[in-house]
């Protein structure tokens, strides 16, 4: 009886596939790469062609013997890793590993884990694709000689173990980048203005938006030009001009791709990136569902295809019309994602049968599982179902020459609506008009509700937005957002305070040496054309070595300049005025993970540390003592007294030593700006010329 042999990557998928394929088939785990450059050097010979050089992941080589022995017994070889560019180049390795030259292998691939899926692709077994070995060769040599020819560099110019990366780099950038936006932003002073009218009888008033004068300006920027506005309309005639009613199309949303899976689960759930690719792998792998046994119960977490399987419309169909009603059924559910190239191989992120639902799972599933899988199915669900439609009215309304409009919608039919809807979704099913409304009807005002408000600024980065960032701008793919976003925060370059995510003092010398040093490396446009690059090889259409030929020397040559002028800096231990109370030196300073502290230099004989509290040279408004900078427990950084607890003040920008000309308070720099830090004053000036020089 013929013997066969099936190769996955992970563990937890031998016992459900074993299941699947029954006694004539072996099952064994790779546990992922089992060949890979090695830790010790660049590992990419750069005088012969940037030949890599492979070596067996140190760890590997007892199991790399155990498949071995059992490639002897088997008559046929089937490399089941995962469906994508990383997964062909773990077999492709596996080739070669265990030296199966000769033998009859074969590459399958399953886009889920259920008896039918991993069956048919035995059936329709084919070759290792080598232009997606290479499209993945070609990153992961990209990413070693970025980290390996920078990160020495940084480590020895700052004197702490820093380390570069090609795409966390630009991630950094963008949030610091972010953070500039955000310290540099003047808020501006704006008002609005809603009249309540009455209509006849109707005793519920309507609320109508102003919406600009004579001049079509619908902007109320100060408060005199607001009681200019209610002087005007106070006493004047409110007539009808025009109502509008009509009927607006909520289209279903398409289903999950692994980007937008991060953001939702992050907005609805408050999972993190790596926390939701972490539970979507084991719904992926496989669940022991009471009656059924182990099963993957969502298809494959990365990918950016919205595609849907025929197979899975149908069954999607015939659930709906079921349990739903025929009005509920999606007619075109075929759209797909515009803007960027996508992986249309791969399928959107779905549950592998739709009768699984979330109740029958409940049982079945871990807490976090069941609420991921629910988002899911959810999600699924309504991409197959019909659109919500609404009904809409809209007013508009003048007087003294001033505009007002009021609009109304209701949901006529929730379509989709019906299994899954967001916040902003109900928002849009608000207010009431009254019927009777018609053209030219007169409406009297019976109160004003102004109110003042100022700009904000653009919002802090979450995981979730800048997971967006990446995708739109084309940094990235589905694989790389979670890990990206994981290293940046592990390597204190960035910090978590809530959903938010801040920049360290920290992150924000890498950047600088980044921009200054290796502006190419951390260009969003290079980063994202590499992107597009490598998957023209993934298409057969570019040459994975052009790649790693046309890269290196730009990348070399950098380097190198950056060697020079680096040499430069005086990475020296700055020497202080603070004594070592042990042994009467003067203390010097230091970085470390967290920044800056104060350490004796007699080390190791004296061990004296302390916190390092950087004076400004400013006067704090409520004590008098001196404002230093301070840090958060997660290390973003902030201006406050060095009294500490004892006194209340802080900010978030810095304060600098010029009077406010309105109230004589603290001024802090905002960008190009100074802003009074007193709210009741809030008076905005530009910085003195001597500032500017600065």
């Amino acid at each position: 009886m013929s013997k066969n042999l099936v190769i996955v990557e992970s563990p937890a998928k031998v016992k459900t596939i074993k299941k699947f394929l029954g006694s004539n088939y072996e099952v064994m785990a790779s546990n992922g790469h089992v060949r890979d450059l090695p830790k010790s050097s660049l590992g990419v010979d750069t005088e012969n062609d940037f030949e890599p050089k492979y070596i067996t992941i140190r760890g590997k080589g007892d199991l790399v013997a155990s498949l071995k022995k059992e490639v002897k017994k088997a008559d046929k070889i089937y490399l089941a890793t995962d469906p994508d560019r990383e997964g062909e180049a773990i077999s492709w390795h596996l080739y070669y590993a265990l030296k199966l030259e000769g033998k009859k292998v074969y590459r399958i691939t399953f886009n889920e884990i259920t008896k039918g899926a991993v069956k048919e692709s035995i059936k329709n077994a084919r070759d290792i694709d080598m232009n997606l070995v290479n499209a993945q060769q070609a990153r992961r040599m990209l990413d070693r000689m970025v980290g390996y020819r920078i990160s020495p560099l940084l480590w020895a110019k700052v004197k702490r173990g820093l380390s570069a990366g090609r795409v966390q780099s630009v991630a950094l950038r963008m949030i610091c980048e972010r953070e500039a936006e955000i310290d540099a932003f003047i808020p501006r002073e704006y008002w609005t203005l809603d009249a309540m009218l009455l209509s006849g009888k109707d005793k519920k008033p309507i609320k109508a938006h102003y919406n600009g004068g004579e001049d079509k300006s619908d902007e109320i920027g100060s408060k005199e030009v607001l009681d200019a506005v209610i002087k005007d309309i106070k006493n004047a005639d409110f007539c009808v001009k025009d109502v509008k009613k009509g009927e607006r199309v909520r289209k279903q949303p398409l289903p999950f791709i692994t980007s937008t899976l991060q953001q939702e689960a992050s907005k609805v759930l408050n999972f993190s990136t790596q926390k939701t690719m972490r539970i979507a792998q084991q719904l992926y792998e496989g669940i022991d569902i009471k009656g059924e046994g182990t099963v993957g119960i969502i298809t494959y977490l990365r990918t950016d295809s919205t595609r849907v399987a025929a197979e899975a419309c149908t069954m999607a169909e015939a659930y709906i019309k079921d349990s739903y009603g025929d009005r509920y059924v999606g007619t075109n559910n075929e759209r797909k994602k515009e803007g960027k190239k996508i992986q249309d191989a791969h399928e959107a992120i779905r549950p592998t049968d739709i009768n699984r639902t979330p109740e029958r799972l409940k049982g079945s599933l871990s807490r976090d599982q069941l609420r991921l899988y629910t988002l899911i199915w959810k999600r699924f669900a309504a991409a197959m179902m019909s659109p919500a439609v609404y009904e809409t009215t809209s007013v508009k309304i003048e007087a003294a020459g001033h505009k007002f409009v009021s609009s109304a919608s209701r949901l006529a039919f929730d379509g989709f609506m019906h299994v899954y809807s967001t916040e902003e979704d109900k928002d849009e099913n608000a207010g009431t008009l009254p019927s009777d409304l018609t053209k030219d009807s007169k409406l009297k005002l019976s109160d004003i509700d102004e109110k003042q408000h100022f700009t904000q600024p653009p919002a802090h980065f979450t995981e979730a937005s800048l997971v967006k960032a990446m995708e739109e701008l084309g940094i990235g793919r589905p694989s790389t957002y979670a890990p990206t976003i994981t290293t940046i925060l592990a390597r204190r370059y960035v910090t978590k305070e809530g959903k938010n995510l801040y920049v360290t003092e920290l992150g924000e010398v890498v950047n600088q040496m980044m921009v200054g040093a290796f502006p190419g490396i951390v260009d969003k446009d290079f980063t994202a054309n590499l992107e597009m690059l490598l998957d023209n090889v993934e298409e057969g259409t570019v040459d994975w070595k052009t790649i790693i030929r046309n890269f290196y020397p730009d990348l070399d040559e950098a380097v190198k300049a950056a060697e020079k002028e680096l040499e430069k800096v005086n990475i020296a231990d700055e020497v202080t005025d603070e004594v070592c109370e042990l042994c009467g030196r003067n203390m010097v300073l230091k970085y470390g993970p967290h920044g800056k502290f104060l350490a004796c230099p007699g080390f190791p004989e004296c061990k004296n540390t302390k916190p390092y509290l950087e004076k400004i040279g400013i006067k704090c408004p409520k004590c008098g003592k001196d404002i230093v900078v301070r840090k958060t427990k997660k290390g973003r950084r902030f201006y406050g007294c060095e009294s500490g607890v004892e006194c209340e003040f802080m900010s978030w920008q810095k304060p600098v030593d010029v009077p406010c000309e309105k109230c004589g308070g603290l001024m802090v720099e905002k960008g190009s700006k100074l802003l009074c830090i007193n709210p009741e004053c809030g008076h905005v000036m530009d910085k003195p010329q001597s500032n500017k020089q600065e």
